[in-house]
């Protein structure tokens, strides 16, 4: 039998609880790593122990005690401490096999700073820290369109001296990887975004494709890979156009986020490749403005738990 999967609770002041209860009831299995204190009024759960089944019945809880209670909407700094140990069990859970993935709700960066001194920017680089591994990439993907940005949380004026050759390279080569193993394509189609308006219009509007992008995918075609690019942004992302590749490498984070964004807003998946464990997260943050609602959609998150299991399957965990 597989392992499970552990869901990490997340800002438990955010809408991670709610939308872990609503997943189970519509049939998702999984272990909730948190505090059960956490979890919406009324909810009917069962502790259990690292390496268990979830089974079915009340929701399968690995119990994390918090040292403050958490009202929705109010992230408390006291639990950071307590957020950033939760994730770090589930590493420890993964890498002992008790676990066959991580599946992580949305953390709030400032709560974890003030409280805990985080000091990375998010999950993704935390997560590779914990892993021993220098380099990871981001993809969000859904069933009609897989991205990944080769530049992520910066400014839009820091994109150009950033997105060097080596770089775009080394995320082309993980997201390969990252495909070939975790989703079982054998041959995956990689399509590269030029950085410039209409892929710089043959050096009319920037020269980065010219100059080195062009020669990059160039050779990495020569060498085997199924590649083709640059490409001109604005025409890639149309029902045709996304029926040539199995993933867009961009380059740069809203060229990447807007088009999935708009095609799959409620059923994206934050998945991180590169890691030695499958990783996937809902990809929408905490929403502190609807917690304690009642009224949170759960579809990003149900996706992420599946594609988790696919991905651990895939990897034979």
């Amino acid at each position: 039998m597989s392992a499970p999967t552990v869901l990490t609770c997340g800002d438990p002041s955010g809408i991670g609880p709610e939308i872990a209860a609503k997943a189970w009831a519509k049939g998702e299995r999984f272990l909730w790593l948190g505090d059960p204190r956490h979890l919406p009024a009324g909810v009917d759960w069962r502790e259990v122990g690292e390496g268990d089944a979830p089974g079915d019945g009340p929701l399968a809880v690995l119990r994390q005690d918090f040292p403050a209670e958490a009202p929705p909407g109010q992230p408390d700094p006291a639990n950071a401490p307590a957020v950033v140990a939760v994730i770090e069990r589930a590493v420890r859970l993964v890498q002992a096999g008790k676990a066959g993935a991580i599946c992580t709700a949305p953390i709030h960066k400032k709560a974890l700073k003030d409280g805990a001194g985080f000091a990375f920017p998010g999950h993704t680089e935390f997560l590779a820290h914990l892993a021993g591994v220098e380099r990871v990439v981001m993809m969000l993907a859904s069933p009609g369109l897989r991205v990944v940005p080769a530049t992520i949380h910066i400014p839009l004026s820091a994109v150009p001296r950033s997105l060097t050759p080596a770089l775009l390279e080394e995320t082309i080569r993980i997201t390969r990887a990252g495909l070939v193993r975790d989703f079982g394509l054998v041959r995956p189609r990689i399509a590269v975004a030029g950085l410039n308006p209409h892929a710089g219009e043959g050096g009319a509007m920037g020269r980065e494709e010219l100059d080195w992008m062009a020669p990059l995918v160039a050779r990495l075609a020569a060498e085997g890979m199924a590649i083709r690019g640059p490409l001109p942004a604005d025409t890639m992302f149309h029902a045709a156009a996304r029926a040539g590749y199995d993933v867009a490498v961009c380059a740069y984070h809203d060229q990447a986020l807007i088009p999935i964004k708009t095609i799959d807003f409620a059923g994206g998946v934050n998945v991180t490749l590169g890691l030695p464990f499958v990783r996937t997260s809902p990809d929408h943050g905490t929403a502190f403005d609807i917690a304690g609602r009642g009224v949170a959609d759960p579809s990003s998150l149900i996706a992420a738990l599946r594609m988790a299991r696919e991905m651990a399957a895939a990897r034979g965990c």
